[in-house]
């Protein structure tokens, strides 16, 4: 493990992923933003997990984003507990991130690890079979299946004068979508929550999309989890498809301010 001290170049910017625990070890020869070390800056109950800047070296980049998470991944991994920053944080130097990042925040970021400890995020993502749903809405919503058979039934040469049935019917579709999404995806994260800590889920993407939530799960029960995940999986194969993703850097458990 290397930390930062005033020898190291105090004026040297640093990059920060986030915070951990003093003293654990950094992945063996890891390397992040701009291929530049990661160590450790620490402050009595906290440490910064950072790495060098160049000065004036632009961020935002693709191949950033990709050192980012695979810096916070590797602590991930390697057991330890992180609070990962979503973006990186680039300070004036180690005494900078010490006294305006550690020492400025210092209660707050002790919660949130003890919060974090021994827990990881995962993510669950559930789409709908477009063909089952549609045709749950047609056996089930007469006023659907009613205008479908009409447009149906219009003869090839006077398709125009269905346009307008045909956008209503589809704003019709969206509608049952919604309605089943809201009732579908309620009950998917009522069974996956008892094993779980926290949940936080997040606005559909897409039309199809059922459920999109990030699980916060201790690590001795995340077999628990996965095992709820697939048995969801099975029992709603038919109509929904899961997809369970993780574990990764809790993002969204970490406080934004």
């Amino acid at each position: 493990m290397t930390t930062a001290g005033p020898e190291q170049g105090e004026q040297v910017p640093q990059y920060v992923y986030g915070v951990t625990r003093p003293g654990v070890a950094v992945p063996e020869a890891l390397t992040g933003v701009a291929d530049q070390p990661v160590r450790l800056i620490e402050h009595e109950r906290c440490a910064a997990v950072a790495g060098d800047l160049p000065v004036q070296r632009p961020l935002g980049e693709r191949g950033d984003l990709v050192a980012h998470q695979r810096v916070l991944e590797a602590f991930l991994e390697a057991g330890g507990v992180v609070a990962p920053f979503r973006f990186g944080a680039v300070l004036a130097g180690p005494g900078a991130v010490r006294e305006e990042l550690l020492a400025a925040n210092a209660e707050r970021l002790a919660e949130v690890l003890d919060h974090l400890d021994g827990r990881v995020e995962l993510r669950v993502r559930g789409t709908y079979v477009q063909d089952a749903v549609l045709r749950e809405a047609l056996a089930e919503e007469p006023e659907i299946a009613d205008l479908n058979d009409r447009i149906r039934r219009v003869p090839d040469g006077a398709a125009e004068a269905a346009h307008y049935d045909r956008v209503r019917l589809g704003e019709m579709i969206a509608q049952s979508l919604e309605r089943r999404r809201d009732r579908d995806g309620q009950a998917l994260l009522e069974a996956l929550a008892p094993a779980a800590e926290a949940l936080v889920r997040k606005p559909p993407a897409r039309q199809e999309d059922v459920v999109d939530a990030a699980f916060l799960v201790s690590r001795d029960r995340r077999d628990r989890f996965e095992g709820a995940v697939r048995d969801l999986g099975a029992r709603h194969a038919d109509r929904i498809t899961l997809r369970l993703i993780g574990p990764l850097p809790p993002y969204d458990f970490v406080p934004e301010a």
